[in-house]
Formats: C-alpha cells, structure tokens, sequence
C-alpha cells in the first residue's frame, strides 16, 4: 500500500493523473507486478474490498499509459473488456474486475465514486490509497468528495434543479437500494450547498482522458475528431439529423426534380460495442419547369407537382464485431414505408418506395498521422424490397471513400468519392464527387455541410446534371 501511496503523491493532483509522468515512472510496474502475486481471495473481506478497489484505479491507469497519449480512453478499442491483466495469478478485464470480482461480493454503491474510468466525467479520482483498516470512512468521504464536486454534480441557472453525473442514471438501481432514492442518496453525502428541494437531470458524460493535461498532451487534431465508424460509450445517446437536397435538370434545363430528404436517428449504447435505435424518414419533392429552382420544392401545397410526408420509420443498430477494431463497425437500418402509394399516381408524383428498404454499411475509419485520416465505407443497398410483381427489388453495392484534414481540434474538411452499381436493374450505376466541413462546437455537438455533384447513367444519356447540397448536425448525451 505505501508504494501505490508515494506514486499516487507523484501522479495525482486535484482529482486528475499526470499521466505523462506515470509513463515514466517505474514503480507503476512494481506494482502492477504486485497485484499479480496478490492472494486476495484469502483476505479479510474489508482488506479484499479495498484491495480489489485498488487494482482497478491502477490498471485503468496501466491501460491508460500503455496507449498514451491518448485523448479518450474510448479511443482505446474495448478498454475495458479485449484489455487483460494478471490480478492474483488470473487474467481479468476491467469490467471482470468490477462486475464480477468487487460487486457481486461487495454491491456498495459507493464503489461508484471509488472506481476512476479514467475519463473526466467520473469522479474525481482519491487522492489516498484505500485501507482495510480505513475503508468505510474512507469510501464515505469519496462520496461526499465526488458529490460536492461542481463539475460532478451542478445547479442548473441558480435554480432549485440539478444537472447530475450519468452515473446516477447508469447505476440508478445501486443508489435506489441504499437509500430509497438518488435524491436521498445525494442528499446523504452533499454538505448544505444545494437548495432544499430540487429536481434532478442528467448531464453529458465527458470522456475524454483525466489528464492534468488540458489536451491531453501533444497528440494532435486527430485524436479530437469524432469518429463516424465508432459505436457510442455504453448508456449515451447519439442523435443526428441529416438533410439532403438534390436537384436534377434533363436537357435544355426544361424539366427539374427537387428532392428533399431528412434523416433523423437516434441511437442508444446497449453497451461500448451495440448501439440500437430508430431512424425516420421525411421526404419532400417538386417536379417543375424551366423556370423551377431547386427552393421550389420547400412549399406547402395541394399542388400536383408537390408532395411531402414521413415516408419510412425502422430500427437501425450498429455495432463493433471485433473488440480490437475500434473504428471498425457495420451498421444495418430496416425502413418500413407508411404509406403503400409513395411510389406516385396519376395525381401524385413519386415521393419514395412502396416496399421495404434494408440498408447494411461496413464503416472503417484509418488514421494517418496527427491531422488526416481516411474513411470508408461498403454498402449493401436492398429498395423496394417485395414478392410482388410490382416490386423493383434493386440491389446496388455503393463504394465510398473520404479522406480528411483535422486543421485544428475542432475542424474536419473532406472530400468524398461514391460509387454505386445496380446489380439487379437496367440503371447501371451512379457516382458522386464532393467537399465537405464538420465543426464540433463541443465534443457532443457538431454541425456538417456537404456539396456532390451526382451523375448516372440515365443523367448522362439524356444531357442532365444534378448535384446534392447537404446539411447535418449531430448531438450527443
């Protein structure tokens, strides 16, 4: 214990890890050999209690310096689960460690405030080494540590309303148990400088790294940027709204057709490597003539040429099939059509199939250096899925490539190249070409434009043109 004691001294300060320093350091080996050799399943259970506590803050600081620098500890591939360490003579992954080590012997609620994930939104990490001898007033001031600590749990305007840790909502069943309710469990520990009555509501989870570093050390834009491949951290949100407006002229430009689409998914982290939710579909088109601008379509009316509506709604997932491939991941999206005449009449122009649609994508996101990297993406594209006759049944195999430049933390410019084959319709193929820029105002919330120029083979048998203008933003919680 006192050699974890002198390197907490070193490496600890005000909550965080100078994790540059811990590299550095050797007795961090010394005791992670330590934990190795440990018999702790002869402990007294106060002395396997703190023990087991111990290890984990360790390790996630071994798992840490072993990939540093680093922004996120989500950055890591599966962190807590595909990286294993020897506790006792037995490898164990972190999760291991905490589930089925620590809580299924001690289900103390407030381990939540003693176990450091080594990402800011946890609690602030002890600046003691816990003791058998000292463990319940130690685990008691953790708690009224982690709960009086303003970035941990913050009052909302002034107001009688909380804005509190994720860890509240993720582990809501544990605090619940010991005292009734969250809020009982808050007020337990808080020492008088919260209103009276309040409600409570759950903040952003931040993770990124713990780091006395403010940016983590010298790591580059890349390690800042938000990965698209990637599947969210357990138990966050991810919600994107994505527009698309397309714009095609046939000829002499006396025939236009405006389509405007909006995506809009909300996905849920079933765990670090799941992520399920639903997608929406809005659809919006205008057929005109030669005096018709692409804005035309952005009119509500019963006229022929106009027609707009929720078109589909499914459930899409996402997940990451090998835990070492972090930015590695398929995404698979099922639209079921609300309506069975979207495919047009006599008085309605085509606004979207009839049939189903199933849309599976196999992301994969390739770093290169501190500022660029190169995304790509392999479709598997099934429309107007049906047994009918009247089924178009077309499958196309789009190919996408993206390289991006990271200016600055926050910045990404792109350029993008698309290409799709039909395989089971005369339409042969379609291609796009386009730039693009993403700002991330914060970590969870960014906003994108997109220009394409698009091009098939009916376009170019028939003198047309057409391009894509596209607009998005992104929210995570």
């Amino acid at each position: 214990m006192d050699l974890i004691q002198d390197l907490y001294d070193d490496i600890v300060i005000d909550g965080r890890i100078d994790y540059k320093e811990a590299k550095t350091d050797r007795r961090l080996a010394e005791v992670v050999k330590k934990l190795e050799n440990e018999k702790w399943e002869d402990l007294e259970d106060s002395s396997k209690k703190a023990f087991l506590t111990n290890a984990y803050n360790i390790l996630v600081i071994k798992g840490v310096v072993d990939e540093y620098p680093v922004a996120s500890i989500m950055k890591i591939p599966a962190f807590f689960d595909a990286q294993r360490y020897f506790v006792a003579g037995r490898k164990v992954s972190l999760n291991e460690l905490e589930k089925d080590w620590l809580f299924r012997e001690f289900p103390d609620a407030r381990l939540h405030f003693a176990l450091i994930c080594g990402a800011k939104g946890c609690p602030p990490f002890p600046p003691e080494v816990f003791r058998a001898e000292a463990l319940d007033k130690q685990l008691d001031e953790q708690a009224r540590y982690a709960i009086n600590d303003p970035s941990f749990i913050k009052r909302e305007n002034g107001a009688g309303s909380l804005v509190v840790s994720l860890i509240f909502q993720w582990y809501g069943d544990d605090f619940r148990k010991a005292e009734g309710s969250v809020k009982a469990y808050i007020e337990k520990y808080e020492t008088g400088r919260l209103p009276d009555e309040f409600n409570i509501s759950y903040g952003i989870y931040d993770w990124s790294l713990n780091d006395i570093e403010a940016d983590s050390g010298d790591l580059g834009n890349n390690q800042f940027r938000y990965v698209v491949s990637a599947t969210i951290p357990k138990g966050t949100t991810e919600t994107k709204l994505f527009n698309n407006l397309y714009t095609q002229t046939i000829g002499d430009g006396s025939f236009r057709s405006t389509f405007f689409t909006s995506f809009l998914t909300s996905l849920y982290g079933v765990t670090d490597r799941i992520s399920a939710g639903i997608e929406l579909r809005y659809r919006m088109v205008h057929n005109g003539g030669a005096d018709a601008t692409q804005w035309d379509v952005f009119q509500f009316s019963d006229a022929e040429n106009l027609r707009n509506g929720i078109t589909t709604i499914g459930p899409k997932v996402r997940f990451a099939p090998v835990p070492k491939w972090s930015n590695f991941s398929v995404q698979s999206a099922l639209w079921i059509p609300l309506k069975n005449d979207w495919e047009g009449t006599a008085v309605k122009p085509y606004i979207d199939w009839n049939g189903l649609t199933w849309w599976t994508q196999f992301f994969n996101d390739f770093p290169i250096g501190s500022q660029f990297s190169v995304f790509t993406e392999i479709d598997i594209l099934w429309e107007d899925i049906s047994t009918s006759e009247e089924g178009y049944n077309r499958l196309s195999t789009p190919v996408t490539v993206i390289g991006s430049f990271f200016p600055n933390k926050k910045t990404t410019l792109y350029a993008l190249a698309n290409w799709s084959p039909y395989l089971t319709t005369e339409d042969g193929y379609f291609w796009q070409a386009g730039m693009g820029a993403k700002y991330q105002f914060t970590r969870n919330f960014e906003i994108e434009v997109l220009y394409n120029y698009f091009t098939n083979r009916f376009l170019n048998e028939n003198d047309g043109n057409a391009s894509t203008l596209n607009f998005g933003i992104r929210v995570n919680r």
